[in-house]
């Protein structure tokens, strides 16, 4: 279990102050300038070292990723974008960095925008988010009186300028490049890559789009070093982690936790267990909405979360947003009701995702109810193979993999849902 002494959220909860003076008290903005002085090449290698793996979902490395922005300018100007459109069903860690500690998120952009060569840095926050961003923005209108941000931010010698841009409540707009669309004032729909953003991002420049997430843990790093974070977790799982827990255990939270934790010891220490008991688990969505699901067999002893683990699974760590789910569910609506979102949000534009999300919800709806023939069933997944993989960006396959976690665990279920229905109908004539 991780220590209090090591958590980098020190205000998860918004227990004590969220203003500039609070943060810190708290640690925060200590020797900023300092760091940037240390200059960019020092600030990336550490963040390799760490080992820090995108928090947004994909789990790419951030030291890497930030690696590929040019080293010189060729005279367009370069963009650090956070994504904090937090969308996915489940997701809540990032809100309450945006809410409760702020000023964590506010350095990381500062100090990431300096490793990239960028002057400007633009947070793209979610439109659902009102109280978030009235929060945030009061943030970073107190560091800018502070003369932490602007002209010389932090004494560093690097001018910096942070804007924050409310989404307008677009699920696909939290693809990065959907993300660059709608900041530019476009329609938010992913681009084609290459060119990758790093080339050719906003308006054209060389730009990295990274999660919330992400970049609020920089500075910490960087203070304590990297082999205090990569000390944490299993090799190639490094850190400390944001886990939210939703669904049906007995306290639902947002925590921090190491990366690697045993599923069931994340359950027991701060959720208070599963409700009624662990033989009342039936399954659990690891990683947000998009990541199939597993039965509870998978995620009893043994169980880690983190990206290498639930990938041996077939699933995913996502954005570790552990969705529990107990006997009382019923695990085919439940996935019916996610194809139903993802059919929702699908922008359109590529064909296999426009016909197939709303083809597999309409299925979904027929063995929902019990209508559908058995043969359905394998046809259903051979759709879903037909959309996973065929479309610009993942949203294709986000609206597959739970399908596909439901028959690859569930399948039983579901047949007997449509035998029992047949022999209602048969009883009946």
């Amino acid at each position: 279990m991780l220590d209090d002494k090591d958590r980098i959220f020190t205000n998860l909860y918004g227990m004590f102050d969220r203003s500039l003076a609070g943060a810190k008290a708290r640690g925060h903005w200590d020797g900023t300038g300092d760091l940037i002085k240390k200059g960019r090449d020092w600030i990336v290698q550490e963040m390799k070292d760490s080992g820090l793996r995108g928090r947004g979902g994909a789990g790419f490395p951030t030291g890497l990723k930030w690696s590929f922005m040019p080293k010189e300018s060729d005279g367009r100007p370069a963009y650090l974008i956070v994504n904090a459109d937090e969308s996915e069903p489940g997701t809540c860690k990032d809100r309450e960095i945006m809410r409760h500690d702020p000023h964590t998120l506010i350095e990381g952009c500062l100090i990431a925008s300096f490793a990239m060569n960028a002057h400007a840095c633009y947070i793209y926050i979610r439109g659902e988010y009102i109280r978030e961003r009235e929060a945030l923005q009061a943030a970073i209108d107190a560091a800018y009186d502070d003369g932490l941000l602007g002209k010389n931010a932090a004494g560093s010698g690097w001018d910096f300028d942070l804007y924050l841009t409310h989404g307008a409540g677009a699920y696909i707009c939290g693809e990065e490049t959907a993300l660059l669309e709608s900041l530019e004032g476009k329609k938010g729909m992913p681009r084609m890559k290459p060119p990758f953003p790093a080339g050719a991002g906003l308006y054209g420049c060389p730009s990295t789009v990274n999660n919330v997430e992400s970049i609020a843990v920089v500075p910490t790093i960087l203070r304590r070093g990297a082999s205090w974070f990569s000390g944490f977790g299993r090799p190639n799982n490094a850190g400390t982690k944001l886990f939210a827990i939703s669904g049906h255990v007995n306290r639902p939270c947002v925590v921090e936790e190491a990366m690697s934790i045993p599923f069931d010891e994340l359950i027991e220490k701060h959720c208070g267990g599963i409700r009624g008991g662990w033989d009342n688990l039936k399954a659990v969505i690891p990683g947000g909405s998009s990541v199939p699901c597993l039965p509870a067999s998978s995620m009893r002893e043994g169980a880690i979360m983190d990206f290498d683990w639930l990938k041996e699974q077939k699933s995913g760590l996502g954005t570790a947003a552990v969705i529990v789910m107990d006997q009382s569910t019923d695990i085919i609506k439940a996935i019916w009701r996610l194809a139903a979102f993802y059919k929702h949000e699908s922008c359109g534009q590529c064909t296999p995702c426009r016909e197939g999300a709303g083809w597999m919800m309409r299925v979904m709806e027929r063995l929902v109810r019990g209508e559908a023939e058995v043969a359905e069933i394998d046809m259903l997944l051979d759709v879903t193979k037909q959309v996973e993989g065929h479309t610009i960006c993942a949203l294709g396959d986000a609206a597959a993999w739970p399908i596909q976690g439901l028959i690859r665990h569930f399948r039983g279920e579901i047949e007997d849902r449509i035998a029992h229905k047949r022999g209602a109908r048969v009883a009946a004539e």
